[in-house]
């Protein structure tokens, strides 16, 4: 079964070290939550990148970063002492309280606004032109794992509104202007477009393709 999370931080982590080993590396983290329930080969997501743990040690852990992953999160910056956003997967009993976060990170975005609003904070962020197309207003978006709910957007910026608590507890509360977090946008776009597209020497769906399957009655 595939891993999924929600995008509710559980807690935070504390970056004890990254140790590069070629393209590759070693993260070690200590969490502020409790972990007697992982074990080494489950999934946690560290700033909303799916790692499997290799080790773990009361509540310290382990996890072999792969170069995939340096390459298209903002981990291969970290630094020991940096906080992180903490999430275990998913379990089928789980209440789902975000939406659907793979812990697949997309790009790296910036931040380009960070705006008092009421107790609130407005963020602006602004991601790979590319990427645009998957984050429409009122969705869903991931930034550090934590899932957002998109206020607007505008071609390759978007805009959130974060409440006090979200502030508080994630990394959110102490991120400024240009600083760099890890992006995954609502896979359901991306599964629709593929659908629609339809796949290589393949057909995709459009009226006619609805029509013949008796969907579309020329209403």
């Amino acid at each position: 079964m595939r891993v999924m999370f929600t995008g509710i931080i559980q807690g935070a982590g504390t970056v004890r070290g990254l140790v590069k080993k070629g393209s590759e590396g070693r993260l070690e983290v200590e969490a502020a939550l409790d972990l007697s329930d992982i074990k080494t080969g489950d999934s946690i997501a560290v700033n909303g990148a799916c790692l499997t743990v290799t080790r773990r040690d009361g509540n310290r852990f382990a996890a072999d970063v792969s170069a995939e992953t340096l390459e298209r999160t903002t981990l291969k910056g970290l630094r020991p002492g940096e906080r992180v956003n903490l999430e275990k997967a998913l379990r089928l009993t789980d209440f789902l309280g975000g939406h659907l976060v793979l812990g697949h990170v997309d790009a790296v975005g910036r931040i380009v606004e960070k705006t008092d609003r009421g107790s609130s904070i407005v963020f602006g962020f602004e991601i790979p032109r590319e990427l645009g197309k998957y984050v429409v207003e009122k969705g869903s978006v991931a930034a550090d794992g934590i899932s957002l709910t998109v206020n607007r957007c505008e071609n390759n910026r978007f805009y959130v509104n974060v409440i006090p608590h979200t502030a508080q507890e994630t990394t959110l509360g102490f991120r400024k202007v240009a600083d760099a977090v890890n992006i995954e946008t609502d896979i359901l776009g991306k599964y629709i477009e593929k659908l629609l597209a339809g796949g290589k020497g393949g057909r995709g769906i459009d009226r006619a393709f609805l029509a013949e399957h008796g969907f579309d009655k020329g209403y």
